[in-house]
């Protein structure tokens, strides 16, 4: 099957490393997954892209076309891409009015073959058969390691705790600035708030597990690939209830769901920080094996959908 991902291509490192992560995942059968990254931003750069997407498809065929995200599927959508499956995030829900208008279009268009990440977001949606699939996290690159070998690869001082605050801070919606306050009524000079901003994606192993704690406090999520990556490190976990968080940390030891109060995000990485000095690992692996979130497995499940889409498309074209 010859698969086409529809994505922006505006990260530092082109195309998502999510995305990117899903397509190795699928490619990795006797499906292989090919790219058409939106470079530039903006609508009508937007625009552009809708002809020069047409007009690639006029001289390559494709099995399926999935578009990543909401922008990218209006784009497929107009290209007259087909068959077309979409893939929502948090912030598409979230979003804009013309994003949430998109989405709307798109429903009404294709709501068979729609995507989304949580159970939150169906609901938050109100929309009716469509997909629950998350994203999954690849288990043969995101796994323990020694934490102060990595540590001492980042340099950062091992006599200290460290947080890793698991997102770009300079995103609004990450909400570093409640990271901040907490950390100033929880630090006592031993204790360092990192950050993950243009962090390569070869790297994201060793700064997950140098962290004593990942903390995540944002304002929205679909399902955050990056407390999955550092469930599969077996890190000790401080983040706000949202997207299926509540779902992934449920019953894990050394992980807090906290409330937006700077006091209780400080109170919560203090239980954190204790259960990584004394227990030093959670059981985060085992959970995301056992809720069937690995690379792999999502990977089947996105493939069925695809073979599910082919087989009403025959059904309805005879």
């Amino acid at each position: 099957m010859k698969i086409l991902f529809v994505c922006s291509g505006n990260s530092v490192f082109g195309v998502s490393p999510i995305t990117k992560n899903q397509g190795n995942s699928i490619n990795k059968s006797d499906d292989v997954v090919y790219y058409f990254p939106i470079i530039g931003k903006g609508v009508l750069n937007y625009i552009k892209n809708i002809f020069l997407l047409k007009k690639h498809l006029l001289i390559n065929k494709y099995d399926i076309v999935h578009a990543h995200y909401s922008s990218s599927a209006f784009v497929a959508a107009l290209a007259n891409a087909k068959p077309l499956v979409v893939s929502l995030m948090g912030s598409d829900v979230q979003g804009s009015y013309l994003s949430k208008l998109a989405i709307k279009f798109l429903y009404k268009l294709y709501c068979k073959n729609i995507i989304v990440k949580s159970t939150k977001m169906l609901n938050s949606l109100g929309f009716k058969n469509i997909s629950v699939i998350p994203n999954g996290v690849n288990l043969e690159i995101f796994y323990s390691m020694n934490k102060r070998d990595c540590q001492k690869q980042l340099g950062w001082d091992y006599n200290k705790k460290h947080i890793l605050f698991a997102a770009n801070p300079l995103r609004p919606e990450k909400n570093f600035r409640l990271a901040k306050q907490a950390f100033s009524i929880l630090n006592n000079g031993n204790i360092v708030l990192h950050s993950l901003n243009d962090v390569s994606p070869k790297q994201m192993p060793l700064w997950m597990n140098s962290a004593d704690v990942v903390l995540l406090v944002s304002l929205w999520e679909g399902s955050p690939n990056v407390i999955k990556e550092a469930m599969a490190c077996n890190r000790p976990i401080v983040s706000t209830d949202v997207g299926d968080i509540r779902w992934l940390l449920n019953g894990m030891q050394g992980c807090c769901i906290t409330s937006y109060d700077p006091e209780d995000v400080a109170k919560s990485l203090k239980i954190s920080l204790e259960f990584s000095e004394n227990k030093g690992q959670t059981k985060g692996r085992e959970k995301i094996i056992e809720l069937g979130l690995d690379s792999k497995t999502i990977a089947k499940r996105i493939m069925s959908l695809y073979k599910s889409v082919l087989i009403f498309n025959e059904k309805k074209c005879p």
